[in-house]
């Protein structure tokens, strides 16, 4: 009888988190035998243990940790913990994953340490992840997947890919997709991209990437357009930071001019989240500038009678970050715009634009704007 399954050739980081888990399983057998209590040291993720380093241009998680013990009252977390760390050895030697709300269906079959609902799967996999990290590897290296893909990619780029079951190389030419797009993966260590583009432009909203990719804004400009979606999926971060990496690209974000366009959607893609800061140094992208929209746009582009006002959850997460956020506060020019913001007591979307024409974001808005790079907030 032959084996039909294709050979598993491990990568170095594979090798690294197996020999990661294997240590950990090793020091743990080592306790019990050793008749010491067995234990395991995890990375606290909170706001209170995340420091913001301009040099290194990200959240960064600091050096407080938490001690996971084996007691009477542990006893089950301690083995849900084990457990994870099992089933992301066998995804690993195998070549295979489970998205986070498998993980949690995985655990029904494990008696008495399952869990009983996914916060609690999500929270246990989060500090295995934050464990990782301290070792240079991902949540996506311990083959955990969220269950959203990333955003759409159009434009001056070829992405080299390759066939999972043969190992073939598969290329997708992002400027020969017709109307339609290039969409990232969950997993996207194994690309590889040629490109001729001068820039990344990052996009909040569907529609305008729509419109941008539409009329090929990107041939003329000669940019690869980025579709974020909002908040910026963890793939699409890791993406733009890989792409822009690989291939010494600047990324210019355009955005909603808002609070949360500001500090959620543009903060979390450029440096990261205090909630997230085990893997900031992994998918933040520290190369990004605001292009825009931003409060002077609101004057110099002449959309006074385009916007909304500020409501109370505007106007209070504009005051946290100006008071709370390490990123705002170390950069004057970001504490000047959320300020102008307050005092203007409005906010803009993209599609603002569209009052002077469905194509002015093309015609004008974006020529003007990317003629003044240096410009751009940071």
């Amino acid at each position: 009888m032959t084996n039909d399954r294709p050979h598993i050739t491990h990568s170095d980081l594979d090798q690294q988190t197996i020999a990661l888990i294997d240590a950990i399983a090793g020091e743990i057998r080592s306790s019990i035998r050793d008749g010491r209590l067995p234990a395991i040291n995890l990375p606290i993720r909170s706001l209170d243990n995340v420091d913001y380093d301009e040099a290194k241009g990200y959240f960064e998680l600091g050096a407080a940790c938490k001690v996971r013990s084996l007691t009477v009252n542990t006893a089950r977390s301690f083995a849900q913990t084990l457990r994870l760390m099992a089933t992301s050895r066998v995804m690993v030697e195998n070549n295979d994953f489970a998205t986070k709300r498998e993980a949690y269906y995985i655990s029904k079959n494990w008696g008495a340490c399952r869990f009983d609902e996914q916060a609690e799967s999500d929270a246990t996999m989060d500090d295995i992840e934050a464990l990782a990290s301290v070792h240079g590897l991902s949540r996506e290296q311990l083959r955990f997947y969220p269950e959203s893909h990333g955003g759409s990619v159009a434009g001056r780029l070829v992405v080299v890919d390759r066939n999972p079951a043969t190992g073939e190389t598969v290329e997708v030419d992002c400027a020969r997709l017709g109307s339609g797009a290039y969409s990232i993966p969950h997993s996207v260590e194994q690309l590889s991209f040629r490109t001729d583009a001068r820039f990344i432009l990052a996009i909040e909203t569907g529609g305008m990437f729509q419109r941008l990719n539409k009329h090929r804004f990107w041939e003329t400009a000669r940019c690869i357009l980025v579709e974020l979606g909002g908040v910026p999926t963890r793939a699409t971060r890791r993406f733009i930071r890989l792409l822009s990496d690989r291939q010494d690209l600047p990324v210019y974000c355009f955005v909603d001019c808002d609070p949360y366009g500001f500090t959620n959607i543009y903060r979390t893609l450029k440096v990261g989240s205090g909630n997230a800061a085990h893997v900031n140094r992994f998918l933040c992208v520290p190369r990004a500038r605001f292009l825009g929209v931003t409060p002077q746009d609101i004057i110099d582009f002449g959309l006074e009678d385009a916007t909304h006002p500020l409501g109370g959850v505007d106007i209070k997460r504009a005051q946290d970050a100006l008071h709370n956020d390490p990123f705002v506060r170390a950069n004057p020019e970001w504490i000047a715009a959320i300020e102008q913001l307050l005092r203007m007591g409005v906010r803009a979307e993209q599609q603002a634009l569209a009052k002077w024409g469905l194509n002015y974001v093309i015609d004008d808005y974006l020529p003007r704007k990317l003629a003044k790079v240096d410009s751009f907030l940071p």
